[in-house]
C-alpha cells in the first residue's frame, strides 16, 4: 500500500535538494534585467581587423624589391580580457590579443631563367599580453536600493596600459642573391618578445543583467629587435591599430 507514495517521496527530496541550488543562483542573478550587488570581475571576447604601421627599414626593404605594400598586412585580430573592480567606474585588465596575416608577392624587377615570376609569401604575426586600468567615463550601472545593480545601457570607456609583444616576420619562397643573381629558395625569418604599451577607447551596450556588446579601437606601440635571417635591419615596428567587436559577460 505504500507503493503510490513513492512518487510524493521522490518529488519531495528533488525539491529539498533543488531549493538551495535555486536560491543560490537568485542570489547573484535578478529575474528583472539586474544583478545582486555590483559586479567584480568581467571577461571580454572580441575580434576584428588590425592594420600594422609597418615603418621600419624591414618593410621599407620589402616594398622596394617585392610587389607588397602596408594593406597588405592588414589581418585578423582576437582578444581576450579580464577586468577586475577596483573602484565603481575603475577596472584593473589582463589582456591578451593575437593578430596574423600572410601575403603573396614576387619580385618587381627580377624574374627566373625561365622568364617566371620569382614568388614568396610574407608572414607577420603578433601577439601582445599586456595589464592596464580600464576607466568607464560614464557610471557602468546603477543600484536600486541595498542589494539590486543595474547596468548602464551605454558605458564608453577607456584604457591604457604596457606589457610585452611576441612577434614573427617570415618568407618563404625564392629570392634573388643580388652579388651572383642566382635564384635560391629559402625561409627567412625573424622573431623576438620586446615590451609594448597600449591605449584603447571603447563603448559598451548593455543587452541583458550580464551581457554586453563591446566595441573598442586600440592602439598598440612597440619597436623590436630584428634576428636571424634580419639582422642589420633596424628595430622592427610592431606598433599598429586594431578595430574589433565582442562579447563582454559580468560576474
Amino acid at each position: 500500500m505504500s507503493r503510490p507514495f513513492l512518487p510524493v517521496r521522490t518529488a519531495i527530496v528533488f525539491c529539498a535538494l533543488g531549493a538551495p541550488l535555486h536560491l543560490s543562483a537568485q542570489s547573484r542573478y535578478g529575474g528583472d534585467g539586474f544583478l545582486y550587488g555590483h559586479p567584480n570581475v568581467s571577461v571580454t571576447v572580441r575580434g576584428g581587423l588590425a592594420q600594422p604601421m609597418a615603418r621600419s627599414d624591414v618593410f621599407a626593404f620589402s616594398e622596394k624589391n617585392l610587389t607588397l605594400s602596408q594593406s597588405d598586412y592588414l589581418g585578423g585580430s582576437w582578444g581576450l580580457d579580464v577586468g577586475v573592480r577596483l573602484a565603481s567606474r575603475l577596472e584593473f585588465q589582463l589582456g591578451v590579443a593575437y593578430s596574423s596575416r600572410s601575403a603573396d608577392s614576387e619580385f618587381r624587377d627580377w624574374v627566373d631563367n625561365d622568364k617566371k615570376p620569382i614568388e614568396q609569401r610574407t608572414t607577420f604575426r603578433r601577439t601582445p599580453m599586456t595589464v592596464g586600468l580600464k576607466y568607464y567615463l560614464m557610471s557602468p550601472g546603477r543600484s536600486l536600493g541595498k542589494l539590486a545593480w543595474v547596468p548602464s545601457k551605454v558605458t564608453p570607456y577607456v584604457a591604457a596600459g604596457g606589457g610585452v609583444v611576441s612577434y614573427l616576420y617570415r618568407q618563404r619562397g625564392d629570392f634573388v642573391d643580388f652579388k651572383t643573381l642566382d635564384v635560391f629558395n629559402s625561409t627567412l625569418s625573424s622573431k623576438a618578445t620586446t615590451a609594448t604599451a597600449f591605449a584603447a577607447l571603447g563603448v559598451g551596450y548593455s543587452l541583458s543583467s550580464s551581457f554586453s556588446l563591446v566595441t573598442e579601437a586600440r592602439f598598440d606601440s612597440a619597436r623590436g629587435q630584428t634576428t636571424k635571417d634580419f639582422q642589420g635591419f633596424s628595430r622592427i615596428d610592431l606598433s599598429g591599430v586594431a578595430m574589433t567587436a565582442g562579447l563582454n559577460v559580468r560576474f
